[in-house]
């Protein structure tokens, strides 16, 4: 079993580069507000994503189409107050870079100064080119994003898995190879095949981040609400749930019911 052969005692986008030539892991979660970015941060994780995945675990949305830049901004602002090691990694929401560069550098802009946020990610790759190099030319880092690109949902038309065929494979290891090339510090590949994820892995020098893409790649991210089992409805096979929090909550909410109505709660020693 790998383990971290350093001390990274504050993490930055040059750390993570680091990190994968020392062959040291990198764990990486979502978070999207202070209580949870403190528990995050004090577990020692080296990435906390701010994730557009907001939309369906805090708002309920189906997809990640809907959350608004305003949005992303407030949970990122948030999360940022709770951090004093990991680094903190905000996506760009749907509609806030696909269309116009400068679009793409205003939004940036805008979550890097309003929220105090490390870095930016987006989806896409030579599609996406120009914006990201708008942004990186501004002195903004950014994270790539390729495989499964939930903002492309309904394009894709399901959530299985990417690059299964060879003309797709090929296209995803050229737009790998592509954002590293032009600057980005890290690359995530969602629900890729776990040998293609390797390989790309094993073709660039900045780090690659796997959700469904096997551990063959510089680190790992999951959705925090998933790993700490508060959802239940989502079954993906390369989610472990590491709790069942919710079956832990609504057992304690439902003795706190019968606790009030029973007027057991407040007892004597918890009243003044």
């Amino acid at each position: 079993m790998s383990i971290a052969k350093r001390d990274y005692k504050r993490i930055t986008v040059k750390t993570l580069v680091d990190m994968k030539a020392n062959g040291d892991k990198i764990s990486m979660l979502t978070a999207y507000d202070y209580t949870m970015a403190k528990i995050v941060d004090g577990a020692g994780v080296d990435v906390i994503l701010v994730g557009d995945s907001a939309s369906n675990v805090m708002a309920g949305h189906e997809t990640t189409l809907p959350i608004t830049l305003d949005q992303m901004i407030y949970h990122a602002a948030g999360v940022v107050r709770a951090i004093e090691r990991s680094l903190v990694v905000v996506d760009l929401p749907f509609g806030s870079y696909q269309s116009d560069p400068k679009e793409a550098l205003r939004s940036a802009i805008r979550i890097m100064k309003e929220s105090g946020g490390h870095a930016v990610k987006l989806e896409g790759g030579k599609e996406v080119k120009e914006s990201i190099k708008r942004i990186l030319n501004a002195g903004i880092p950014v994270m790539g994003h390729l495989g499964l690109t939930p903002q492309s949902i309904y394009k894709f038309g399901t959530y299985t898995v990417r690059a299964k065929e060879e003309e797709e494979a090929h296209k995803l290891k050229e737009d790998a190879l592509m954002l590293e090339r032009i600057g980005c510090f890290a690359i995530v590949l969602e629900k890729i095949p776990a040998k293609l994820a390797q390989e790309v892995a094993e073709s660039i020098s900045i780090p690659v981040i796997g959700i469904g893409a096997g551990n063959g790649v510089d680190g790992q991210v999951l959705v925090l609400h998933d790993m700490l089992g508060m959802t239940h409805e989502f079954h993906p096979r390369f989610l472990r749930r590491y709790m069942n929090l919710y079956e832990d909550m609504t057992n304690s909410i439902s003795q706190y019911v019968k606790d009030v109505k029973a007027v057991d709660f407040p007892n004597d020693e918890e009243q003044y």
